[in-house]
Parts: C-alpha cells; structure tokens; sequence
C-alpha cells in the first residue's frame, strides 16, 4: 500500500517526539526543573539573583571539561586525569605570570601543557594499546606531582603585571551582567554540540564508539582520532584551569582534586554511555547542571555536604541502570 506524503510527515514528527522522549538527556533536564521549582518553593534563598548567579557560575568549571570528557567516553574511553591537570595548568599559568610575564604568555603556556598531556595520553592509548583507565589514573597522579614541583607546593595569588587581567577574565560580567564563565560555556557547548553533529571528525568520534573495528575497515583513522579526543580533553581541562585560576585569584596544589568524578558523573547523568557510541554536548550541560543544584541544595536545605557524594554516585548508578532497560528494551 503506497504511503502518503501526510504519513511519512506524521511518522517523522513522532519519531522526533519519540526520540526525545525516551532520551536520558530530556528526564535529567525535567529533573533539574522540578528540583528548582522544589527548592524556590521551599527556600527563600534559592531563587534569589545572588544564588542563581552562583550555581550558573560554579557549573561551567565541571561543564567545560565534561563537554571533552564527552567526547572522550563516546569514543568508548575515560580520562580520569582531568582533575590533575587543571591544577596543573592553572599553576603554569599562576607561576609563568607571577614571573612577570604577560597574561598572553602565560595563558599560552597553560594550553601547551595541556595539549602535551593530552597527546602522551592520547599516544599510549591510540599507537601502544594501553587501557585508558590504566594511562589516565598513572596521568593523574604525575600532573598533580608536577603542579606541585612547579609551585613547590605553596599557594600562588600573586600573578605579576597583568594580575587584574586574569581576575577579570574569570571573574567578570562583560555582558548583561552575566558571568564570563557561563559565556564561555556556552560557547564552547555550541562549537563541541556543532563538531559532533555537522563535521566529519564528530561522525568518526560516534563510529569509534560504536563499533571501533568496523570503523578501521571503512577507513576512519581510529588511531589520529583517539589521540586528537584526548588532546581536546585535556585542553577542556586546561581551559577550565583558566578560567578558574581567574574566578578564584589562587591556585593551591589541591585545586581539581576528585574534580574528575563529578565531571565523569555529568557526562553519564547526561546521557553518554559508557559503553560508547552515545553522547551529546547538550546533555553534558544538563548534567552538570544538575550537580550543582544536588549540591546547592544540601546546604539551603539543612543537609549535611557529607551526603553529596551519595546523592551523585546514585544518580550515576541510576542513568547506567537506565540505559541498559533501553538497551534490553531496544535488543528484544
């Protein structure tokens, strides 16, 4: 029977709403609103411009770098070593300009260094076969040591001639008042959300995850791609220890720490699967987002901060146990 032009619209537009529906990214996003309306109903602290400029503040630091972390598990792997080196870049960047070089320099520095680690991540995983969970817990550890060995462990809150610069680019309001952080984020969100969705690399990222040896045989250069997801990364990391080097006005050797956790926890809660093959920067955003409401809402609500952990480590657990019912579901 010949099908209409009118039916294949209608197929399509419930295709579209189906898709939605059953995506993890929308639930969390539902979540993440009735969790505002809940507290500004129960809270008069929640609703107001001060809060609200800090939870949208303090949620671009763990955005940033889980819209690389997303890239990064979509293609099937993990970086556990962002933490590190955030606190890494952000003490070349505090030590390059507390030596009186300029902001530009310094920032230059910070980048570089990030793309070094990511690319020696990237080159043990991709061309020596190395697991990325053995590669980045062993980054870890050595980013960190050598924030440490560049700073001698003290803190650095002195950053040379162009001091005033860098509190401004992390902690100023260039436009309409809101803060330069989200408007990076947002920023960044688009370019990572447009990479995956309308370039040849974000096709090559998706075939990796979903079937790395089927991708080889059809000529997608699995080994470039892996090593330039974990230079990206490292560098959202990287970017992030700007930003937040600038927000702070400080940087201490234990900036970062268990950074990589919630920024692992926002990607999955997000909708990227582990197994690989699934991600969007948009759920990454989301996330995150409903981290730090988890988070915000432990102190307005009077619970003890020692509960964060648990509320997020079953939210992680709850998004995986989800997506295997859709994946059983999707299989039978």
């Amino acid at each position: 029977m010949a099908i209409t032009l009118d039916q294949t619209i209608g197929q399509k537009q419930r295709s579209w709403l189906a898709s939605i529906l059953g995506g993890q990214t929308f639930w969390v996003l539902i979540a993440v609103i009735l969790a505002c309306i809940f507290l500004s109903m129960t809270t008069d602290s929640f609703a107001t411009s001060k809060n609200i400029y800090n939870i949208t503040r303090n949620v671009t630091f763990v955005a940033i770098i889980a819209l690389g972390m997303t890239l990064v598990i979509i293609t099937g792997g993990i970086d556990l070593s962002v933490g590190s080196v955030l606190c890494l870049c952000s003490m070349v960047l505090a030590v390059v300009m507390h030596a009186g070089y300029s902001i530009e320099v310094g920032i230059a520095a910070s980048v570089g260094v990030a793309l070094l680690v990511g690319a020696f991540n990237g080159l043990l995983i991709a061309y020596l076969g190395f697991p990325p969970f053995v590669v980045t817990l062993g980054m870890l550890s050595i980013a960190r040591s050598l924030a440490m060995v560049a700073s001698n462990n003290t803190v650095v809150f002195q950053f040379g001639p162009d001091h005033d610069k860098l509190l401004a680019l992390g902690g100023g309001a260039w436009l309409f008042g809101i803060a330069n952080p989200v408007l990076y984020m947002v920023v960044l969100a688009l370019l990572t959300g447009f990479v995956l969705r309308w370039t040849k690399f974000g096709r090559y990222v998706f075939a990796i995850g979903g079937n790395e040896h089927a991708a080889t045989l059809t000529g997608v250069p699995v080994q470039r791609i892996k090593v330039i997801v974990y230079m990206i990364s490292a560098l959202s990391a990287g970017v992030a220890g700007i930003i937040q080097t600038g927000w702070l006005g400080a940087v201490t050797t234990n900036i970062g720490a268990g950074m990589e956790l919630q920024v692992i926890a926002a990607a999955v809660i997000g909708g990227a699967n582990l197994a690989g093959g699934v991600g969007t920067a948009f759920g990454a955003l989301i996330g995150a987002a409903l981290i730090e409401v988890i988070r915000n809402s432990l102190g307005l609500l009077g619970i003890n901060a020692f509960w964060q952990g648990s509320f997020i480590g079953g939210a992680i657990v709850l998004a995986v146990l989800f997506d295997r019912i859709r994946n059983l579901r999707r299989d039978e």
